[in-house]
């Protein structure tokens, strides 16, 4: 994954080094990380972003967005080195989403959107509805939570890919029927060790089989406050 990292074209290191810059100078006056040595954040927010494309073929996918992407991750990451996908970054917090559209102008990136909003309310918008191949987030919630956050975005035969921590057994076993209830199955289950670091992460795939109730997700915050079971 880094010689992948190092195989980027000289555009796309330019991309990222911009990117790091900006990211560091809005960081100074707004929280988007707590990492932010250069090798840190590359192997950490950049690679890890970027480490999906192991587990699926990001050249037959056509749409992706990227649910409480913060401070653009995965999402911008994944829009540098795959120019081809039309990106919607959607996050809840204006200052966030002003900062990533000043990160869209000054990367250059076409067909990538932002979205100021909560995950709740715009997945009752049909713009946005069941409009997806991918749904991916690196969101801190449970499972259970982020799969009524996510899932409403995915078209039938798509998938959400949940960026997680390593230990997530028994939080699978309580997002089982949750995942069902809003259409999904787990499909897959992918372990792996971040390369160049110690931190050891999987990958949760979740398969949209049918369509999403219209019932989900519920009005803002009572997913994260009363998870499906």
């Amino acid at each position: 994954m880094m010689n992948d990292f190092e195989e980027l074209s000289k555009r796309q290191k330019e991309q990222f080094d911009k990117f790091y810059n900006i990211l560091i100078e809005w960081n100074r006056v707004m929280n988007l990380t707590a990492i932010t040595e250069y090798d840190e954040v590359v192997k950490k927010h950049f690679i890890d972003s970027l480490s999906v494309k192991n587990v699926i073929n990001l050249k037959e996918v056509r749409s992706i967005i990227d649910v409480g992407t913060g401070a653009g991750f995965p999402g911008i990451p994944l829009k540098i080195v795959f120019p081809h996908l039309k990106v919607t970054l959607l996050d809840s917090l204006n200052k966030r989403v002003k900062f990533l559209n000043e990160v869209i102008f000054e990367l250059g990136l076409k067909d990538i959107e932002t979205v100021h909003g909560r995950a709740e309310d715009a997945a009752r918008n049909e713009k946005y509805r069941e409009q997806y191949d991918i749904c991916v987030s690196r969101a801190v919630a449970n499972l259970a939570t982020l799969s009524e956050y996510c899932l409403p975005y995915v078209k039938i035969g798509g998938n959400f890919i949940s960026y997680k921590s390593d230990n997530i057994e028994e939080e699978i076993k309580d997002s089982e029927k949750a995942i069902i209830t809003l259409g999904g199955v787990i499909k897959e289950i992918i372990r792996f060790e971040l390369p160049g670091t110690d931190i050891r992460r999987s990958f949760v795939i979740i398969e949209k089989k049918k369509s999403t109730s219209k019932k989900y997700p519920r009005k803002a915050g009572l997913p994260s406050k009363e998870p499906l079971k």
